[in-house]
């Protein structure tokens, strides 16, 4: 049985993944409405020059989801848990945080939903989780390995969320390869988004590690196609944890600035050989993912994701030389709004 989706609320709506989903959604189901809720921290930094993504929303709720027991969730068939401490170094940063934002607080809205008829959750986790696995490709009966919060909190939440599904209630978890791709919310603190930025602004990509790391990437408009098939794939299956990528998207960080230079062929590169061995490497599966959507897979190309971030850059004439210090950087924002005294040191706003 397949879920009747009419009204979807998107936890974290407002940051990279967000605009783009939002996008595909209002595409695909017009007459559904969509409700986005997130604190807003990202919410200026715009990086299109055509309509504004929102605008594609029904209804924007401003929250925070370690403050979200009054939101009333009877009204929507499926949620989409998209909030996070996103990466790695605000995760260290904010470790207690990051917990606490991507697995207890999201594990208590989901409890909520169900007790209150929501009919699916939709939550976007990581193959981060694989954290360092030299033999073999990682599939979902894998060991995890997670080194960092952030990828500790991704599991705990998948255990969490396993034990409330039910028929009436289908958990989805998908373990996402490494988002790149363009956005109407650019982030540059993502490798193949900083490798294009590094192209275009200063002709000469720095590699920080020795190259070597594996990493397997997904096109943010591809993560909207997997959570298109998530909030309606059959029910039967109460929940279901599946890598979300393409096998043949596994490459090294090497190989990932040679594809940037292939279409950037005056930029150099420089490879750290001193550097200490990054501990984050891993090849992944995504073999149950097309058997489970062999509609809904990925259909960008990695030539197809540069050009696209190419373009999307220089409309906007970005020219950054020193772009990992800019609002283009996760944790740049979070600390000026710390700085600033717009949020207190656990990140809550300051009213």
């Amino acid at each position: 049985m397949v879920v009747e989706t009419k009204n979807i609320l998107i936890l974290g709506n407002l940051g990279y993944v967000g605009p783009e989903l939002t996008k595909l959604l209002r595409a695909e189901y017009p007459e559904y409405t969509l409700t986005g809720f997130d604190c807003g921290f990202f919410s200026k930094f715009y990086t299109t020059d055509l309509f504004a993504p929102d605008n594609f929303l029904d209804v924007q709720i401003y929250g925070d989801v370690r403050k979200a027991e009054n939101l009333d969730l009877s009204k929507y068939e499926s949620i989409i848990a998209l909030a996070a401490i996103s990466n790695d170094p605000i995760g260290n940063k904010f470790e207690a945080l990051t917990i606490d934002v991507n697995c207890d607080s999201l594990v208590k809205i989901a409890e909520r939903a169900k007790k209150q008829g929501v009919k699916s959750f939709v939550f976007a986790s990581s193959c981060s989780v694989y954290g360092f696995a030299e033999e073999g490709d990682r599939t979902e009966t894998s060991d995890v390995n997670p080194l960092t919060a952030y990828a500790k909190s991704k599991v705990k939440a998948e255990v969490e969320l396993e034990k409330i599904a039910t028929s009436d209630f289908k958990v989805t978890c998908l373990r996402f390869a490494t988002a790149c791709g363009i956005s109407d919310r650019l982030r540059l603190d993502l490798v193949l988004n900083d490798f294009v930025a590094c192209a275009i602004a200063n002709n000469h990509i720095e590699i920080l590690s020795d190259g070597m790391p594996w990493r397997p990437l997904i096109n943010v408009r591809d993560m909207g196609r997997a959570i298109d098939w998530a909030i309606h794939r059959d029910s039967k299956d109460s929940f279901v944890l599946v890598n979300a990528g393409r096998n043949e998207w596994n490459y090294q960080v090497k190989e990932l600035a040679e594809a940037v230079k292939a279409v950037f062929p005056l930029i150099t590169i420089s490879i750290n050989e001193n550097a200490a061995p990054d501990k984050r490497s891993y090849r992944v599966n995504f073999d149950e993912f097309k058997r489970l959507a062999p509609n809904h897979q990925p259909i960008h190309s990695l030539k197809q994701t540069i050009l696209e971030l190419k373009e999307g850059l220089e409309k906007i004439n970005f020219n950054d030389k020193n772009f990992r210090n800019s609002n283009l950087i996760r944790l740049n924002v979070i600390n000026q709004l710390v700085e600033q005294g717009k949020v207190d040191k656990d990140l809550f706003i300051i009213k």
